[in-house]
């Protein structure tokens, strides 16, 4: 069963980033919650949501911009869940045009496939805290804000928002504003995810999303390190001390390394209280 569920994410991993279909990588996340969704009919959704925007039709590229917008935010209702954010129904697509609710990435993934429908070249960004899209119209980029309606973004506003979400004075920098990869977003809604389903103790569920994370950033040692602490809280304390030396070999100078040394030392000695 397990296996099944990480191919798509295996797929992934191998497709060149221009090829992959946004919206199949997203709605393969959302299986995590829901492992029955019919991802064909969910697809089907959206190519109906873009028929019905009528944004194909304008005339030039800022009309069929300024018609998604409207069409999405106005017309359709979607906005941004602030008062239950860490709900993981916000990180599913099928749930976000269920509900029109969401966070910031899923907002974002919304406008860039229904804008790809379109013929609106929508990009995602990710700024420190926060997820928005830019719009690439006749040569300049224009910046939007899906969890707040689509609004328009200067530099500012934008280092306000980020500010606000981290918690301390962020100064933008150009590389901020670089596209982010498709390999990326789906990283950083997985990462979110993990975040979410640890905040409500679903050891399960993050464990299914630390597994397609290693799929996809195998490289980092911190989905190495997150399967054993997710392993150990499940009580499987064996198998999490052998996650937590792995990671400890590869990464012997991290940061943490002494801080899950001395957690290694005490699963280690459970498990020997235990012989």
């Amino acid at each position: 069963m397990l296996m099944d569920a990480l191919d798509p994410f295996r797929e992934l991993a191998r497709t060149q980033d221009e090829r992959i279909d946004l919206t199949r990588a997203a709605l393969a996340v959302a299986r995590i919650e829901h492992p029955d969704l019919d991802v064909d009919g969910e697809v089907a959704r959206l190519d109906s949501l873009a028929a019905r925007s009528g944004a194909a039709g304008s005339r030039g590229p800022q009309a069929a911009l300024d018609r998604l917008v409207a069409f999405l935010f106005d017309e359709e209702g979607f906005r941004g869940n602030d008062k239950e954010y860490y709900d993981p129904r916000n990180s599913c697509l099928n749930d976000v045009l269920d509900r029109r609710l969401g966070i910031p990435i899923t907002l974002s993934v919304l406008t860039i496939e229904i804008g790809r429908r379109v013929g609106v070249e929508v990009d995602g960004v990710g700024l420190p805290g926060h997820f928005i899209v830019g719009a690439r119209l006749a040569g300049r980029r224009v910046f939007l804000d899906p969890f707040d309606g689509g609004a328009i973004l200067t530099p500012e506003r934008a280092e306000e928002i980020a500010a606000r979400a981290v918690g301390r004075p962020v100064k933008l920098e150009e590389a901020h504003w670089a596209p982010c990869s498709k390999h990326q977003i789906v990283v950083r809604m997985l990462r979110n995810l993990k975040g979410i389903y640890a905040k409500r103790q679903d050891w399960d569920r993050a464990l299914g999303v630390v597994d397609r994370l290693l799929v996809l950033d195998a490289g980092s040692g911190i989905h190495q390190r997150d399967r054993g602490t997710v392993l150990v809280r499940m009580g499987r304390l064996h198998d999490g001390a052998k996650e937590w030396e792995r990671y400890l070999t590869r990464f012997p100078g991290a940061a943490d390394a002494d801080g899950f040394r001395d957690e290694l030392r005490k699963v280690r000695q459970q498990l020997g209280s235990r012989n």
